[in-house]
């Protein structure tokens, strides 16, 4: 069997954002090298794996490739579609891949069709406004406090603790900011003030089921801070040598709303039509209810468990290694398409055919 990977890897070294916002955090959705060969390396179990860099030159790479199925975590880079791109040029080549589907990656990416596809189907989401010009804070009809991020971006990016805005004054400089550094609109959200967790999903149609809930502990940021997980918890306080320590999994909350995050996050998960795999980010409103963030159709997945990588951590929580947390995405991804199971064995008779 010969697996194509398609990755973007990111810069050595890459620019980072300062914990303030100043900075380039262009490339924090991209993959670190030590992630892309661990993918290798468990994709390796079914056959052959050709590295596919989701750059110019993918499209004429991955028909030489002639891969069996792509495993697809390339985030890509220009526009507010960017993510759908590599599915929609294995779609086109007839080329099969795991994941999601095209439109599911751009819907997802885009926090504000989110979040209009959420509440079409009824799934809890925060009353929200997207802005594209600061000109219309003023005509913002939202109770504060907001948050604000960009309506596009992965990865924490755009997303730091001085978006929570209590003033129409604080957010009007917020916007502005976010406005000129990611040239695309803002999302506008009530700020919700319970919990917050993220629930790690496999599997396809009824068959898809949650890992164990991940609730975040935000007494562990820096005093003062505010409970936000964004860009300063992932990339800039939380390191490898002095983890932080605000992940719970599992979640240690009742059993009435565990259920409850459960399944809110597989409703979002239906609603937006994902497949194989997605992260789901929620947090409790003041009534007590799981409200969606976002959805992460192509989610982070740093092998190394200092990193503290959300997906990872549930997996293992669950019983899966690295390895086979990978392998069980593949697997997942052929049986949907083929109505078959992969074994080693069926891999080799691929191989084969």
């Amino acid at each position: 069997m010969r697996i194509g990977l398609a990755y973007n890897e990111k810069p050595d070294p890459a620019p980072d954002a300062a914990s303030d916002g100043t900075g380039d955090d262009a490339f924090a959705e991209w993959d670190e090298p030590s992630t892309i060969a661990a993918v290798a390396q468990a994709l390796g179990l079914f056959g052959d794996v050709i590295r596919l860099e989701a750059d110019q030159f993918f499209p004429q790479n991955v028909v030489l490739a002639r891969p069996d199925i792509v495993f697809n975590m390339a985030e890509g880079l220009h526009g507010q579609s960017r993510e759908a791109l590599v599915p929609a040029i294995c779609e086109y080549l007839n080329i099969p891949y795991t994941g999601s589907d095209p439109l599911t990656l751009a819907l997802s990416l885009h926090k504000g069709r989110t979040k209009e596809t959420l509440a079409y189907r009824g799934v809890p989401t925060a009353p929200f406004t997207c802005i594209d010009a600061a000109g219309q804070v003023d005509r913002m009809a939202l109770t504060y406090p907001v948050f604000v991020k960009p309506i596009a971006e992965g990865s924490g990016k755009g997303v730091f603790a001085t978006n929570l805005c209590a003033n129409v004054a604080a957010l009007r400089a917020r916007v502005r900011f976010l406005l000129e550094r990611y040239a695309e609109p803002v999302l506008v959200e009530t700020y919700l003030p319970g919990p917050e967790f993220t629930v790690a999903i496999l599997g396809n149609g009824p068959d898809a089921y949650c890992l164990p809930v991940i609730g975040f502990d935000f007494s562990a940021l820096p005093a003062g801070a505010a409970p936000v997980y964004g860009y300063e918890a992932k990339w800039v306080w939380d390191r490898p040598e002095a983890p932080l320590a605000i992940f719970q999994c599992p979640a240690r909350v009742p059993a009435a709303l565990y259920r409850e995050i459960e399944r809110t996050a597989l409703d979002a998960y239906h609603a937006l039509g994902c497949r194989d795999w997605c992260r789901v980010d929620l947090r409790v409103d003041r009534f007590g209810v799981p409200n969606v963030l976002e959805l992460n159709p192509l989610p982070g997945i740093i092998p190394d468990p200092a990193m503290n990588s959300c997906f990872p951590k549930a997996a293992r929580a669950a019983g899966f290694g690295y390895d086979e947390l990978i392998q069980e995405v593949v697997r997942l991804a052929w049986r949907r398409l083929t109505g078959r199971e992969l074994t080693v064995e069926a891999a080799t008779a691929v191989v084969g055919a």
